[in-house]
């Protein structure tokens, strides 16, 4: 999105009604991005999530499984190759497909051959295979994220740009828990009444999920490609870095400013309560005593329905109410959703008590994901919307990811309540870079004395 994006140049538009408001989620863009959000969040708990849950279950410790986390900073880095997928097309596949579609379709496979493997393995055997085929998956799901990204950004103007967000988060977070809950549940089922770890449950557990990236790869061949912007031509490979990594970035810089610094210190550190958290919630539930159908009941059904409305809730009072207004909640929200798994933590192992937590953190998460995708989507320049969202949403990971590795180590010395609640601590900081965002936002938005 142009500077014409700029969310201060956007501010007097006249609000919507609430019928345009949801008639905007039931078309083709709408719906496609549901699709595509579930190829998207499809991979995410499978190398970080439920993974662990497995690792547990298979007597690996809490530390290595902390640092086993440090997998998902390949989405962390994947604005280092954000700029291939932006430009280099892909021989045969762009001129059948398009830039976007054929690296999505090619990621998508990607993502399907690394869960085969995954499901192979046996990490009681060789825990360096699961990591390795981890990371194949991680690293083809975050290409994915580069190009996808990009696809959604291109698909629709600013002003529907919450509502693809939201039906996007929709789509993710029921990917998440068909890859948590569903993957629970499969295994559960293939183990039949057995206790204890079973590998040959999660291979057939793993090996629907790759199956189950077929949506992703349907959904690709029967879209259309966002009309193709011209690129400039690059007479050397000086002129080819010029466009492809350093106008994108100094783009960014020229069109925030000052307030390019407090943008990014925001974005570095939204998510930080949830991910962190989110790294020991298998194992927390693993060493309370609940099973694997326990597990997955209850995210199966009030995570679903919880997710549906949180993603809806989110996306619909961004529409009406502005991204910033939004995002503070969000923010507040994940914060306290935390302090409720330390209050579990002393509770002890009860299903209804689960219900209730897994509840308030799936609204919560959904509502806080809807804004921050929208926000992110609105600081993009559409000429560069590849590289700059992968930008964003890179930084967004990296130092969350980095911190989750230290996790186990956190919960052997301190317990899991004191965790969940210094996770819960660490969301103050976003509270006043929200804040001081929205106010920045507010005075560029004035307008300027002639």
């Amino acid at each position: 999105m142009s500077d014409s994006a700029n969310p201060a140049t956007t501010a007097a538009a006249p609000k919507p009604s609430w019928i345009d408001t949801v008639k905007v989620y039931l078309q083709p863009a709408s719906l496609r991005m549901l699709a595509l959000g579930f190829s998207a969040g499809l991979p995410l708990l499978l190398v970080l999530g439920t993974l662990s849950f497995r690792l547990r279950e298979a007597g690996i410790d809490r530390s290595t499984i902390g640092y086993l986390s440090w997998v998902g900073l390949a989405y962390g880095f994947k604005w280092a190759w954000a700029p291939l997928v932006d430009r280099v097309p892909l021989p045969g596949l762009t001129r059948l497909l398009g830039r976007r579609r054929s690296w999505l379709l090619l990621a998508q496979l990607g993502v399907a051959a690394g869960l085969v493997g995954m499901a192979l393995a046996d990490p009681r055997v060789s825990l360096t295979a699961v990591v390795w085929c981890a990371l194949a998956v991680a690293f083809a799901s975050a290409t994915q994220d580069i190009a996808l990204d990009a696809y959604r950004i291109e698909s629709a103007p600013t002003e529907q740009q919450p509502a693809l967000a939201a039906t996007y988060q929709t789509g993710y977070r029921l990917a998440m828990i068909w890859a948590g809950a569903g993957v629970l549940w499969l295994a559960a089922r293939a183990q039949g009444g057995a206790a204890g770890y079973d590998n040959h449950a999660w291979q057939v557990a793993y090996f629907v999920m790759a199956a189950s990236m077929a949506l992703g790869v349907l959904t690709v061949l029967v879209s259309p490609e966002p009309a193709p912007l011209p690129l400039p031509a690059a007479r050397s490979a000086q002129e080819w870095v010029q466009s492809a990594l350093v106008a994108p970035f100094a783009d960014f810089f020229r069109r925030y400013k000052w307030q390019a610094a407090l943008i990014l210190a925001l974005i570095a550190v939204y998510r930080i309560s949830d991910v962190v958290m989110g790294i020991m919630a298998n194992p927390f539930y693993v060493d309370m005593g609940y099973t694997k159908d326990e597990v997955a009941a209850v995210t199966k059904i009030y995570g679903v329905i919880m997710t549906l409305v949180g993603a809806f809730v989110g996306g619909s009072l961004s529409l009406r109410f502005g991204v910033m207004r939004i995002l503070m909640l969000g923010a507040v929200l994940s914060a306290l959703t935390n302090l409720l798994f330390a209050w579990l933590a002393g509770h002890g192992h009860s299903v209804s008590a689960l219900i209730a937590v897994v509840s308030a953190d799936n609204l919560a998460s959904g509502i806080a994901s809807a804004a921050f995708v929208g926000y992110l989507s609105s600081l993009t320049n559409i000429s560069y919307s590849a590289t700059q969202y992968a930008l964003f949403s890179s930084l967004m990971l990296m130092l969350p990811k980095f911190v989750a590795g230290f996790s186990g180590d956190y919960v052997n010395a301190f317990g899991y309540a004191g965790f969940f609640t210094s996770t819960a601590l660490l969301g103050l900081p976003v509270l006043v870079l929200v804040a001081l965002a929205a106010r920045a936002q507010r005075v560029s938005s004035k307008p300027k004395p002639a």
